[in-house]
């Protein structure tokens, strides 16, 4: 027992609850949050989006969440090894995880990239009368965006290897020292500058007649069914459960953590910053519409890569002391993109450092440069923004879908443990989880997100994705789901460089720890 607490040990661990909860709120709150949330309540209802919103929160995000936090907390390990103790054959699970992370990180740089280098942009409003033109022919050099691997853009790539450093270099100090310490730094700072966004943001004119059209509610809404198909979705892609991360970060818990408080904590900061958000953006909204002297529904880009590279940088150059403004801007989708693509490196990092016995340092290092290299060969070029735009479109909504729908069928029906997980998460939680969870998870959530996946594919199969020719999506998008197939395939197939840790005291059946727990 002891050999295995000192390997435990050195896979590091968060130093208390607060360490864990800034992790999981700054892999929560991205991109997403800011540009892609006011948008989708816009365009589904307004105000009575809400409604959807917060039954989806409960009904898939804290479930998945709850089930992330058990697993990778009970099983000690990142999704690989955590499945694996699960059972032998569920290994390929937690590296389909896996193979989705690293997806998701090598293009999620880029956009960073591009952030940062708007912050400086804002400056001196570089983009002139014309953001667009500016966004796709001046900064991305944009030629064709079919071509495989377009000519080298520096003023990306430089940029994008400066964020690849610092990310590798805070995973590489460790949980505790880099990952932890990051985000208590981040987070605080992110709140701060996005509160005084939006501040800024309220006290334009034309802020109130933005306000009115994001929370304006439109009742009728409610009983469109593809409302609530977009309430589920934006909760499922905005809180980073369902696809290793949240299931990582349980796994450096110390073992008496409270973990059902500590979800409830994190899911609802994700929601609350997301509706900030949209108070913030829409406020700008509002103001762009007061200056042109039309609605807000008249105005484009209202989501996405338009609202932030295009429409914000028009709100920017309207406003006085818009430099001011364009720079908060610009620093808070940094920060909440840096802390969110932490958490993606370090499933993968983890993931190596579990199967293959390396130091942090080395799996952080080696991971991360193969991952920087794949960044900038393929997204930091001129025909990065299509490669971009695909490999986004089909790893949200195939593989990262069906590594949750994995999950669940897994853990509910294959190696039945949702009884032995949810005694795991009421002996260590002060909210005690009833049996409703039990059925989400086996029932409803698979469904649905079946459902979910079911169209996706054959919208996709049927009717291609946006312009793009038949070979482009075929290379781009299905070829990243391959990627995660081949993650899944081949590295359960290599041993474990210690075969020992794969069993013990991560039997479910060993309950003196429990006990032990109770006193």
């Amino acid at each position: 027992m002891a050999e295995t607490k000192s390997k435990s040990n050195a896979r590091g661990a968060w130093s208390g609850q607060l360490g864990f909860i800034l992790a999981a709120v700054g892999s929560a709150i991205g991109l997403g949050n800011i540009w892609r949330f006011p948008g989708v309540a816009y365009e589904n209802g307004g105000g009575a989006f809400i409604v959807p919103y917060l039954c989806a929160l409960l009904a898939i995000g804290l479930p998945i969440l709850l089930l992330d936090y058990a697993i990778g907390h009970r099983f000690h390990g990142t999704p690989p090894l955590a499945f694996r103790r699960i059972n032998k054959k569920a290994e390929f699970i937690g590296w389909w995880h896996v193979g989705v992370c690293f997806v998701i990180m090598t293009y999620y740089a880029v956009i960073l990239a591009w952030s940062f280098r708007y912050i400086f942009f804002a400056v001196t409003n570089a983009w002139g009368d014309d953001p667009q033109k500016f966004f796709f022919t001046k900064f991305l050099e944009t030629s064709s965006q079919t071509a495989v691997i377009g000519s080298p853009v520096w003023g990306v790539m430089i940029p994008l290897a400066l964020m690849w450093v610092v990310v590798v270099g805070i995973i590489a100090l460790g949980v505790q020292k880099g990952v932890e310490r990051a985000n208590k730094i981040f987070i605080p700072l992110l709140v701060i500058v996005f509160a005084a966004l939006v501040v800024r943001a309220l006290l334009l004119p034309g802020a109130m007649e933005g306000l009115n059209s994001f929370f304006t509610p439109d009742w009728s809404a409610i009983a469109k069914p593809k409302v609530w198909m977009a309430a589920f979705a934006q909760i499922f892609f905005s809180m980073s459960a369902g696809f290793g991360i949240m299931l990582t970060y349980a796994s450096y818990l110390r073992r008496k953590s409270n973990l059902t408080g500590t979800a409830l904590v994190a899911g609802f900061a994700n929601s609350s910053f997301e509706i900030l958000a949209g108070i913030g953006v829409f406020s700008a909204l509002g103001f762009m519409a007061y200056q042109q002297g039309v609605q807000v529904s008249d105005l484009e880009g209202l989501s996405g890569i338009s609202l932030a590279f295009i429409t914000f940088p028009k709100i920017i150059s309207m406003m006085p002391g818009g430099a001011f403004f364009g720079i908060l801007f610009f620093v808070s989708l940094t920060l909440a993109g840096v802390t969110s693509l932490l958490s993606l490196v370090q499933v993968v990092s983890g993931a190596f450092a579990d199967k293959f016995g390396w130091p942090v340092k080395r799996a952080a290092i080696l991971l991360g440069s193969l991952a920087g290299v794949i960044s900038l060969v393929l997204y930091g070029t001129t025909s990065g923004m299509g490669a971009v735009d695909t490999v986004d479109a089909f790893i949200n909504s195939v593989g990262v879908v069906f590594a949750t729908i994995l999950m669940a069928v897994a853990v509910s029906w294959v190696w039945p443990k949702l009884k032995p997980l949810r005694d795991h998460l009421n002996v260590l939680s002060t909210v005690h989880v009833g049996r409703w969870w039990t059925w989400m998870i086996r029932l409803f959530i698979p469904l649905f997100l079946g459902i979910m996946l079911v169209l996706s594919i054959k919208d996709y199969l049927c009717e291609g994705y946006g312009e793009y020719p038949t070979w482009y999506v075929a290379a781009f998008g299905w070829g990243c789901v391959a990627l995660c197939a081949v993650f899944a395939v081949v590295f359960p197939l290599v041993k474990w460089r210690d075969e020992e840790s794969l069993e013990g005291e991560h039997d479910l059946s060993n309950v003196d720890w429990i006990k032990e727990a109770q006193k």
